[in-house]
Formats: C-alpha cells, sequence, structure tokens
C-alpha cells in the first residue's frame, strides 16, 4: 500500500531547480576584476545586518557574509545535512546533503548525495530546489525510500524591526513514510567551528583602484584561524545541541569574537546522539562510520580548545521511526552571536539584534531557546505577509517569485544594522551597491531601488534618508585622484549631495563619498534624487511625519542651491558638463539633458510641496516664503527651456550639445517620479506617452527581439550609436524595472511586463539568481552582481496594484 505524500506546501511562485543540477553556460562576468563567484548561490539566511550564510542547489553552505561588509564565498563541506535511512530490514544508506564531494580530498569516508543522472533511478532527479525568499526548501526524491522536505528560513517579515534582525537560521524536516513498512531515520547537522574567522586581519587596509577606475581595499579574512576554539555540548530541558566558541582574552568582545549552535529538540519518541569534536580535515571517519551505519553518533564530549592548526567541528543527529503511512517534523536550528562590526579599526558599532540578546558574543544559545519557541510563530507570520501577493491571480507566478526574491539583498548585500540609539531608534541601516561597488545607499541608485524597503519596512528607509540630510552639509577637503580621469578632486564639497554613506573600511554613515570613479560633487542628479526621495517617504508612509520633513528641509535647500551652481549661463536649469556627471558614469552628457534636466524640474516642484507643509505647520519660519518663490522662478525659466531645447516631435533628446540622436531608455525619470508623487507634469502627456512608446520600440524590441530586456540608449532603428559602448548597450535591470513602472503609470501594463518578465528571465535562467547583477549584455556577460537597484521590481508591484499614497 502506498500512502499520500502530505509533504509541506511550497508556494507555485518559487525559482527552483533539480538539485545539483549545473548550468550549461552560466553568464559570466564582462570585467575579469569584477566578482564573479560562478552561478551555484542559493537564498541566504540570516536577519537583515545579523551576518548571513548561503546553501545553494547543490545542497552545500558557501557564502559568509559573517563580517559585516565583506564577501566570502566558497564551501565548507563540514557544514552539512546528512540523512541515514534504514527501511523495515532492507540495507541501511546515508548520504551528506550535497552533490558536491570536497575537492581537497577531505571527509572521503563520506558519501555523497547524488544529483540528476547518478540516482536510484537511472537518469532520475533527485529533488528539487525552492526558493521564495525568505524561505527556500529541499524536496528530496528517488534517493530515500521515505519522503523528505527541508524547509529553511529567517524570521523576516514586512514592518518588523525585531524579529528581522536575528542571527539564525531555521531548517524544519518533514519526513513521511509512503511504504507499508517502518522506516528509521537519522538526520544529522555537523559544523565547523569557524568562530574568530570573520574579521580583516589586516587592521589598516590598503586602498587600491582597479582597472575599471573603483577603489577597492584588501580584506584577508582570518580563514581557518581556529587557534582556542571549542565546542560544548548543552542539554537545556528538551533543547539539546552544539556550542562553538572560542577562548577569549579579555571581557571586551572584538570583532569576529562569538558563538555559532547547532540545536534540535528530544522528546521520548526521539534519540539524540552527538560528537562535539571531530576533525573535519581528516577522512570524516569519526562520525560517518557510526552513522553510516545505523544513525548514531559516540556522544562523544571534549571540549578542548582546538591547538595552533587544529580544525575542530561538532555534530548532532536525531534518530526516530516512522510507521507506515505516517509523518514526523524535526526543527533543527543554527544561530551565531557576532555582535561586533568594526569598519576602520577602533570604529565598532553593535548589530540590531543586541538590543535583543545582550552584547557579551554569549548569546547563541539564547537565540537557540528563542527560535525553537518561535518556530511555527515565524513561518505563519511569513505566510501571512506573503499570502494577498501570492494569492493575487491578477500577478504571473514568474513575477511573484522575483518579486519577493529580489528582496535577498536585504540580508545578502553587505548589510548593516545597527543597534538603535537616541537619534537613531531603530538603528542605522545600510546596504552597499553590489559587491564591486561596495560602498552604502548609493543615492542615485537607491532612486529606483529603495521602493522594496520604502513599502516593506519604512523606518529603515527613513533612517537612510535622515543620514543623507545629516551629511549634506559636511565637507572633507580630502584630495583624491579621480579613476575616470586620472584629475584630482576633494572628497567632499560641503552641501553637495553624496553620492553614497561610505564603505566597510571607514566609517559609513560619518565618512561619505567614497567612490572615487568620478567625482561626484559635479554630478547634476544627486541633489535631484535626495530631495525627490524624501517628500515620496513621506508621502508613502502616511503624509503624517511632518517631523521628518523638518530634519531633511535644511538639507534640501542646500542641495538645491548647491545643484543651481551649475547652471552657468542662468538659465533656471543646471548643465551637464560633457563629463560623466550623473548615474550613467561613463555616458557623457552635456547642456541640458534630458535625465537630469526632468530630474531638476520634479525636484523643483517637490521642494515646493514639502515647503507648502512645512508652512502649515506652528512657528514656521518665514524663510520658508522665499524659498518657495526661488524654486518658482527657477520652474518658470527652466520649464519652457527643457522642452524647447530637447523635444524632437517625437521623444527627448539625449542632450541640448551633443548633437546625437540617440533615446535614452530613462529619459524621463523625472516625469515617472513627478507623476508618482501627484506632482505637476515636467513634460505634457502626449510627449511623454510618445517618448515612452520610442524607447520601448528602440530600446526594448528592436535590441534582440526584446529578449534581453531594454538597453540603456540606441538610435531609433535600434542600432548602437557606438558599438564599443559600456553604459549604452547594457541592459540594467533596475534601471529597466523603474521604466516598466513608468509604462504602467502610462497605461502600457503588458508592455511593462513584457519587459519585466524578459529580465527576470535573464536573471534567473543563466545563472544570476541571488547575485542579480546591474548590468547585462547580449554577449551574454554580466557587470556588478549583488545590485542594489534591481530592488526596483517593486516599483513595478506598486503601480502595477495601483498603491498610492
Amino acid at each position: 500500500m502506498i500512502y499520500p505524500s502530505p509533504r509541506p506546501e511550497i508556494p507555485a511562485s518559487t525559482w527552483n531547480r533539480p538539485i545539483g543540477l549545473g548550468w550549461e553556460k552560466p553568464y559570466t562576468v564582462r570585467y575579469a576584476s569584477n566578482l564573479d563567484d560562478g552561478p551555484w548561490h542559493g537564498m541566504p539566511l540570516g536577519g537583515f545586518g545579523a551576518g548571513c550564510l548561503g546553501r545553494s542547489s547543490r545542497g552545500d553552505f558557501n557564502l559568509w557574509h559573517i563580517d559585516g561588509g565583506e564577501h566570502i564565498f566558497r564551501s565548507l563541506p563540514a557544514c552539512q545535512f546528512s540523512v541515514f535511512e534504514r527501511v523495515g530490514d532492507e540495507q541501511p544508506q546515508a548520504y551528506a546533503l550535497s552533490t558536491q564531494a570536497p575537492e581537497d580530498g577531505s571527509l572521503s569516508q563520506w558519501q555523497w548525495y547524488p544529483d540528476e543522472g547518478r540516482g536510484a533511478m537511472h537518469c532520475a532527479p533527485t529533488g528539487t530546489y525552492h526558493a521564495l525568499y525568505p524561505r527556500s526548501w529541499f524536496e528530496y526524491e528517488n534517493v530515500f525510500q521515505s519522503q523528505l522536505t527541508c524547509e529553511q528560513y529567517s524570521p523576516i517579515w514586512a514592518h518588523n524591526y525585531q524579529e528581522s534582525s536575528y542571527p539564525v537560521g531555521v531548517f524544519e524536516w518533514t519526513a513521511h513514510n509512503p511504504t507499508d513498512k517502518p522506516i528509521t531515520i537519522s538526520i544529522m547537522l555537523s559544523w565547523q567551528n569557524t568562530a574568530g574567522w570573520f574579521s580583516n586581519a589586516i587592521k589598516t587596509p590598503q586602498v587600491k583602484v582597479r582597472d575599471d577606475g573603483s577603489p577597492e581595499y584588501e580584506y584577508q579574512p582570518r580563514w581557518g584561524d581556529s587557534t582556542g576554539n571549542l565546542n560544548q555540548w548543552i542539554v537545556d530541558g528538551f533543547r539539546v545541541g552544539c556550542l562553538c566558541d572560542r577562548l577569549r582574552l579579555g571581557d571586551d568582545v572584538e570583532e569576529g569574537e562569538g558563538q555559532w549552535a547547532i540545536a534540535s529538540i528530544v522528546n521520548p519518541s526521539v534519540e539524540v546522539f552527538y560528537h562535539t569534536r571531530w576533525n573535519p580535515q581528516g577522512n570524516g571517519s569519526e562520525v560517518w562510520d557510526t552513522f553510516a551505519s545505523d544513525g548514531s553518533l559516540a556522544d562523544y564530549q571534549d571540549e578542548t580548545p582546538a591547538a595552533p592548526g587544529e580544525q575542530i567541528a561538532g555534530a548532532i543527529a536525531i534518530r526516530f521511526t516512522i510507521k507506515p503511512g505516517k509523518t514526523r517534523k524535526i526543527p533543527f536550528i543554527l544561530a551565531w552571536d557576532f555582535p561586533i562590526t568594526e569598519f576602520a579599526a577602533g570604529t565598532k558599532y553593535y548589530r540590531r539584534y543586541t538590543d535583543f540578546f545582550g552584547r557579551n558574543g554569549k548569546n547563541a544559545w539564547s537565540i537557540v531557546r528563542t527560535a525553537l519557541k518561535n518556530v511555527d510563530t515565524w513561518r505563519e507570520e511569513i505566510q501571512n505577509w506573503q499570502a494577498p501577493i501570492l494569492k493575487d491571480t491578477n500577478l504571473p507566478d514568474w513575477f511573484k517569485m522575483a518579486l519577493f526574491n529580489e528582496l535577498y539583498l536585504l540580508t545578502d548585500g553587505a548589510a548593516l544594522w545597527t543597534a538603535a540609539s537616541e537619534l537613531d531608534p531603530v538603528g542605522q541601516f545600510a546596504v552597499s551597491e553590489c559587491m564591486d561597488y561596495r560602498w552604502y545607499e548609493s543615492l542615485d541608485v537607491r532612486l529606483y531601488g529603495s521602493f522594496g524597503l520604502l513599502h516593506l519596512w519604512p523606518k529603515l528607509e527613513k533612517a537612510i534618508m535622515l543620514a543623507y540630510a545629516r551629511a549634506i552639509p559636511t565637507s572633507d577637503d580630502t584630495p583624491r585622484i579621480i579613476g575616470y580621469n586620472q584629475a584630482s578632486a576633494i572628497r567632499k564639497a560641503a552641501d553637495a549631495t553624496p553620492h553614497d554613506l561610505g564603505a566597510p573600511n571607514e566609517h559609513p554613515w560619518e565618512k561619505t563619498n567614497y567612490t572615487s570613479y568620478q567625482d561626484c560633487n559635479l554630478w547634476k542628479d544627486l541633489g535631484c534624487d535626495f530631495v525627490l526621495q524624501v517628500y515620496r517617504d513621506y508621502l508613502f508612509t502616511g503624509a503624517k511625519d511632518t517631523e521628518f520633513l523638518q530634519d531633511c528641509w535644511d538639507a534640501v535647500v542646500k542641495a538645491l542651491d548647491y545643484l543651481k551652481k551649475f547652471d552657468l549661463d542662468n538659465d533656471g536649469i543646471p548643465e551637464n558638463s560633457g563629463a560623466p556627471d550623473q548615474t550613467f558614469d561613463d555616458w557623457q552628457l552635456k547642456g541640458v539633458s534630458a535625465y537630469c534636466g526632468g530630474l531638476w524640474i520634479a525636484a523643483l516642484e517637490a521642494g515646493i510641496a514639502i515647503a507648502n507643509i512645512l508652512l502649515s505647520l506652528p512657528d514656521a519660519p518665514e524663510s520658508i516664503n522665499a524659498e518657495i518663490a526661488k524654486y518658482q522662478t527657477w520652474l518658470a525659466q527652466s520649464r519652457p527651456i527643457y522642452q524647447e531645447k530637447l523635444w524632437n516631435g517625437k521623444y527627448y533628446r539625449l542632450d541640448s550639445e551633443s548633437g546625437v540622436e540617440v533615446v535614452m531608455a530613462d529619459q524621463l525619470c523625472g516625469q515617472f517620479y513627478a507623476r508618482l508623487l501627484n506632482l505637476p507634469d515636467v513634460v505634457p502627456e502626449e510627449c511623454a506617452k510618445s517618448a515612452l512608446e520610442t524607447v520601448y520600440d528602440a530600446c526594448f524590441l528592436k535590441f534582440h527581439d526584446g529578449k534581453y530586456g531594454a538597453a540603456n540608449g540606441l538610435l531609433p532603428d535600434g542600432s548602437p550609436l557606438n558599438p564599443k559602448a559600456t553604459h549604452p548597450l547594457e541592459v540594467w535591470t533596475g534601471i529597466n524595472f523603474g521604466i516598466a513602472a513608468f509604462l504602467i503609470q502610462m497605461g502600457m501594463k503588458s508592455e511593462a511586463m513584457q519587459m519585466t518578465e524578459a529580465v527576470v528571465n535573464q536573471i534567473y535562467e543563466n545563472g544570476l539568481q541571488f547575485r542579480t547583477p546591474e548590468a547585462i549584455t547580449a554577449a551574454g556577460t554580466f557587470r556588478a552582481s549583488h545590485y542594489l537597484r534591481a530592488m526596483a521590481i517593486w516599483a513595478v508591484y506598486l503601480l502595477f496594484n495601483g498603491v498610492k499614497y
């Protein structure tokens, strides 16, 4: 008799792939200096800013973003789930559940899980990996007779500012017996003690300029430095596990110091086994011989600290028997506690989760206890948050999949989230632009890329904008060489809107403008981006937080006044200089440009709107009236000039002085934002519609028949102005999502979804999942992985569903 499977319900809209199935021709990096870890990326586990790790679709743990802001990608084979199975009196079998055996010859005694083609059934798939952030699943098939599923998640859901910060991963196993014989199963979680590994051994890292002109700094993790590491077996009521700790010299915790913990539960229907000290560099027989024999471990305890050069690991196994037709659920918890993030030497911050678990780096077991108490509640919270979108029949499954999975960056993107303070009641938050351009919250990129954060965690979004408001008045006269043209420029001019909030090797939030590829003091879009995002955040969070507007107002005035200095002919609208001085920072614009000019007009309207709100408050300063009058004067000048100099009867020219007929895909970003914020249009509606239709035709349909998405800039017939150009011929994922949102705004919903689907397919069919790049080319290459702007897909969702402030 075969019993029906009660496997846990997995949403239809996951990204999924056969376990262990490789990619025939995954996209590769465009520039050798850029990061290319290959396609084996899975959904990350861990709370925002808590450090995270990733487990790929072949079953190995291979992404280690434990040191705040730093990237390590390498598999640790001893960090592994393994399963033993005996059906009735049949011969047992046991597998470590990664299809990739260690390349260094270690753990040679272990049997590794077969991928498709090596299964018990010839060429049968051995299971499927599913991901829908923040949950993922492994369904195992055609190897074991029992039906096994492992669900993984961290407690992340919208509008949650506590659990979403926790450094924890939950692994809930469901085992079902579909046979007419009893099945004995043992599930083992083994873990190498890596406490102390995740900090930079170079205390004053040297900053160099890469071949693409971007700054980078030396990072040398203390990988493999396990001296003094020790493992303890913990029995705590019904909770059992292995605590991976490290000897410390004093009471003050340093970066990289802390604990790991692996844990599960014990009750009368299960047996628990453990081995707290074995050699992960050996053949693994200490744990595998007994486990593969009968699913047990030696119950060996040894808290001896690791000697220099020695590696140690621990393991826990849960064994149980399932009667025919029955099902069991077994939770495992992985928790870690590394409370300090250190930037420049001596610049230290406590992580947000320490507000709830303490700051001594000895709280991994407390996190375990909290997790085991709340696993069901956490899953329900995630399901309740996602349900309205997943049940929306107007949204296709591929869109729902990408919508949630693109949020992975909030965990994975070198994310920082500090402990709360009086000035920052939910802490300070930041995500890097990408792993190659590792500076935080680039303002031009988040113009589109911040819609997900705004919609789901608005307090964090506002914290970022307040950090920019504080940074705008500051100055830093340190001279630097600009990578693009080797000119010398100061780091930060007073009242200039900074490009970014700094980098992990200095002091984020305090020391801004880390990038030196361009002189960002000359950029013509950043000040506008700041004003528009401030007003947007106010409107989309209820239009009541006037304190937020008050805190940002002085910076709004300074940002717009600073930009007006670039209006050299005093006609009301700043000119681009002929150097790349905006977000397309390899693309030269000269004179009045469609992109920057439109943002300028929209920002002036937003400035007036903010001023009028502040005027309605008690004790509003009289100076606000003068600012309104000034902005109105500039608008009266700039509006007709923008239309006269740039409109060619079909679309808006790239700029007023280059004399080229390029159709710029994002030419009317300012118009999109004006409509989004219910401000007066930047351009006449019929002109906007015509321009957008031209963009859709020339940059999307005529660019390789719409297969890749919209290229940044092509001639009206779809051909390139310069076949060797960089940015104009790239498909920027986040820009495409922003343009798609604009298409919906202008009544072109089907066109928007067609463009969005093309880009989503490029990401998720070519090995770019969970490392979404900034740019894709028609040659099958990409640039700048783990990119912030791709979360702009949430703008598509908001416009598609007609979400208004």
